[in-house]
């Protein structure tokens, strides 16, 4: 088979669909981007696993679907994105119980929360990453950093300016944020705080 692993870069406010979000995986030994459009919440969902310092008071969806599949003793090998149709890409998960392998269909975004907490491996096909891979060169290797550590645009946070306040009143709106459960803020203001470290 033609599977190319990827990694994830990072996670941006889409500038082309209100309110959605772009994933984007970074093709392993190679330059390419694989950008996929997906929701609020899946975004949500990848940027927590993606940190590991906040820990939701409760499980969110996928956090709650690994736990459940711990108990039962299944695992997820590998998701592969196999299909793309006018924009839309199509993914499987690849689960194991016991000596029994199973395909599931599912949202690539679903995969690709689940993957991160499952520890697995991310693939696509050559033909698709042909398809929609792009090269996104930046000339500024901050603009680069930037994408990422910033897994959610501050436009759509109504971002206070963190810069202003002192170390203690970040730890407090963290802390705030977290207990609400409003995991992007609480990643901004982690990063504001871990600048100063």
């Amino acid at each position: 088979m033609d599977l190319i692993q990827l990694t994830i870069k990072g996670i941006s406010y889409s500038q082309t669909q209100n309110g959605a979000y772009a994933l984007i995986l970074n093709e392993m030994n190679g330059e390419r981007k694989l950008p996929i459009v997906i929701g609020a919440f899946e975004a949500q969902s990848i940027a927590i696993a993606l940190e590991k310092d906040i820990i939701p008071p409760r499980p969110l969806t996928h956090d709650l679907f690994k736990n459940f599949a711990d108990i039962f003793g299944i695992t997820i090998v590998e998701v592969i994105i196999h299909k793309l149709v006018d924009g839309v890409f199509y993914s499987s998960i690849v689960c194991r119980s016991n000596d029994k392998e199973e395909v599931i269909d599912a949202r690539t975004s679903d995969a690709i929360a689940l993957a991160l907490r499952f520890r697995a491996p991310i693939y696509t096909h050559k033909t698709i990453l042909e398809k929609a891979g792009i090269y996104l060169k930046s000339t500024d290797k901050e603009d680069e950093e930037e994408v990422e550590e910033a897994p959610i645009d501050d436009v759509t946070l109504g971002k206070s300016d963190y810069s202003k306040m002192n170390i203690k009143e970040l730890n407090q709106l963290l802390e705030d944020a977290v207990k609400n459960e409003n995991y992007e803020i609480a990643a901004k203001i982690r990063d504001e705080i871990s600048k100063r470290q």
